[in-house]
This record gives C-alpha cells, sequence and structure tokens, in this order.
C-alpha cells in the first residue's frame, strides 16, 4: 500500500488491490486537541485495513467516524479495522444497503473465495447514517461539501474539501479505468456527474479518484474530457479509450458498457 500526503489534512492510502484509494480527512477543532478525522472508503487487503488505524495514529489523529462514496463493497471495508466507528452515506447508499440486505458481505465473501484472503472477522457495517445530498457535513472547525454522484451505480456522493481544495470523487475521472457504467447505473447519469464536478475539478489543488494515483486539477480535466468524450460515443464499438486505458482489462469492460447500453436501447 502506498501513502501520501497532499495537505496537512488529508492522507491518501492507495491499495495495491485495483489502485482503490481511502483518504483520511483532518481538521482541528476547539479546544486544542478536539478536531475531528474522517475515513473516506477503504483499501482492500487486510493488511492494507490493519495499517490505517497506525497511518492515522502516527499523525497525531483520532478516528471520528468512515465516510463511503458509494455502496460497492471495496468501498465499505474500513469496519474490518476500525469495528467501533460509525459509517456515515450518502442517503442514495442507505438505501441501495437497506434494498440489498448483504450484498456487500457476499461480494466480499466471494472475492476472498477467489483470492484465498483470510480476515479476522466478518464484515459488520452496523450502524449507517444516511447523509442529505446535496449537502455539507461539519468536521472539526471545518466543512466539508457532499456532491451528488450517481451513474457509475444509482447511489453515491463526491467530497469536497474547500479549505484544503481537494475533491475525492468516488469512482469517477479515474486515470487507470474506463467509465463504468453499472448495471443499475447510467449514462446519462454519469455525464450529468461529471457536468457536476467540472466546477470542483476545476478549482482543485488535487483530484483524489476511487480507482488511481491521485492528480493535480489541469491532468484530471484532462481525464474528465475524456470520459465525456467515450461516454458521448457509447454504445458504439469503437468509442475512443484513452491511450493510458487501453489494456485487456479495459477493452473487456469496454465490451461490457457496450453489451449494457445496447441492451437497455432494445
Amino acid at each position: 500500500m502506498q501513502v501520501v500526503s497532499l495537505h496537512e489534512d488529508v492522507i491518501v492510502l492507495r491499495s495495491m488491490m485495483w489502485q482503490t484509494t481511502a483518504t483520511l480527512v483532518h481538521a482541528d477543532g476547539a479546544p486544542a486537541g478536539a478536531g475531528e478525522t474522517f475515513v473516506v472508503d477503504s483499501p482492500v487487503f487486510q493488511d492494507e485495513l490493519d495499517a490505517v488505524p497506525a497511518v492515522v495514529a502516527q499523525a497525531g489523529w483520532e478516528v471520528s467516524g468512515l465516510l463511503s462514496t458509494h455502496g460497492d463493497w471495496d468501498h465499505l471495508l474500513a469496519r474490518l479495522a476500525l469495528p467501533d466507528a460509525a459509517l456515515g452515506v450518502a442517503e442514495t447508499t442507505g438505501a441501495r444497503l437497506r434494498a440489498e440486505p448483504g450484498d456487500a458481505q457476499r461480494r466480499l465473501r466471494e472475492f476472498d473465495d477467489e483470492h484465498y484472503v483470510q480476515r479476522p472477522r466478518p464484515l459488520s457495517l452496523g450502524q449507517v447514517q444516511a447523509l442529505p445530498v446535496p449537502g455539507r457535513l461539519d468536521i472539526g472547525d471545518r466543512e466539508i461539501e457532499l456532491v451528488p454522484a450517481d451513474g457509475h451505480t444509482q447511489d453515491g456522493m463526491a467530497i469536497w474539501l474547500p479549505w484544503s481544495r481537494v475533491l475525492l470523487a468516488g469512482d469517477y475521472v479515474s486515470p487507470v479505468e474506463i467509465p463504468l457504467v453499472g448495471e443499475e447505473g447510467s449514462r446519462a447519469g454519469y455525464l450529468a456527474t461529471l457536468g457536476r464536478l467540472r466546477s470542483y475539478v476545476e478549482q482543485a489543488d488535487w483530484v483524489v479518484p476511487g480507482h488511481g494515483t491521485p492528480m493535480d486539477g489541469p491532468r484530471a480535466l484532462a481525464v474528465m474530457r475524456e470520459d465525456v468524450a467515450y461516454l458521448q460515443a457509447l454504445p458504439r464499438d469503437d468509442a475512443p479509450l484513452p491511450i493510458a486505458r487501453r489494456t485487456a482489462t479495459q477493452r473487456r469492460l469496454h465490451a461490457e458498457n457496450v453489451a449494457r447500453l445496447r441492451g437497455e436501447a432494445a
């Protein structure tokens, strides 16, 4: 796992699996020492998860709670390392989790079985707090902005940290993964989310994708333009895959996008 500090209040951990990112967000409070720290999303492997509390402690912080940008299982694993922390999600994600009880746990078990992964305990999401999105959330003496982000899935939010000028984009604007329109997502919703996020990317010092290395604003804008061109060309077979995302895996995912969107149009 790789760990990088983007700002004195923002530390990003990047998993070896799918380059999944988790972000530690901190803000001081009054009186001194009354600050708060949120863990946003999660790495995948157990040793990576176990390292999260250690990184928080090394920074001199204490975890106040967890946030997940959306309900895909690989973004919901932080409670395996921090089982007493409450989990906050967008209202749309809360509705998804209620409609799909046990789905994240089942998918995690399937992943672990395939890759021979052992974990110390089953995943329990505990008491999930549904947050109004769009909306704002206090952290210490700061405030973060919650931005609707659907299209990849039916649910989700991006998170804007105005004091550090960092955007946590969820599974959007990835330098390693093409836009994935999931079974419950939509191309129109995905394009709408990219349009919604553009103003944040334009003013961001850093954009943290759900998968991939954090990028500065200009690089993230370039990725966003590539994603818009790709989505607008779907469901054509020759929709332009970005040069850096033309691996065999991304071509397979492209074929899945084409088949899904053509099936919806039939």
